[in-house]
């Protein structure tokens, strides 16, 4: 679906949602979060930056799992020729005719170029709109708080309907301007 959409500039970031502390030891380890240092699961997020639209959800993983482990597994495929902004997290994980654009890193023992710094500036600008996504979709209490349901497909579809009322939100707001 994702490929068939129109091009424009893409941001791809990861999101943790808590949840309780599964009871088998053995599961436990593997939604514990070293990050959050609590039990979550994880959904990969690309979304367009011109509209604030969340174009794809990933589906929901462990919390161990690291973004660009989840991203290699689902195949995420955007339009040829876009621009995707992504984080260093995601570095290592290279999409097929879509421009890569991440931050720079200083260089041990050295300093960025002037020209570089300004990229890295530019490049965060454009990816706090992301963050900014995310925060709307866990606007829904079921998202932000400890999800507690343990019913299967559940934490999919409340995460679905959070980004599908995120975008519903953000269609109206951007044609009112």
């Amino acid at each position: 679906r994702l490929e068939n959409e129109e091009l424009q500039d893409f941001a791809i970031d990861g999101t943790e949602r808590k949840i309780n502390r599964p009871i088998d030891n053995d599961v436990q380890k593997e939604f514990y979060s070293g990050k959050k240092k609590t039990h979550t699961i994880k959904n990969n997020l690309v979304v367009g930056i011109e509209d604030r639209q969340i174009k794809y959800l990933g589906g929901t993983h462990e919390g161990k799992k690291h973004d660009k482990k989840i991203c290699d597994e689902e195949e995420i495929k955007c339009p040829k020729n876009s621009v995707c902004y992504r984080d260093n997290g995601f570095q290592g994980y290279e999409m097929e005719g879509i421009d890569i654009r991440e931050p720079k890193k200083k260089p041990r023992n050295g300093e960025l170029t002037e020209e570089e710094k300004n990229n890295n500036k530019l490049i965060s600008s454009l990816r706090v709109i992301v963050e900014h996504v995310i925060s709307g979709a866990k606007r829904c209490r079921i998202v932000k708080d400890v999800f507690r349901n343990t019913k299967l497909g559940y934490d999919d579809l409340a995460m679905e309907i959070a980004c599908g009322l995120h975008n519903y939100r953000s269609h109206f707001r951007l044609a009112s301007y």
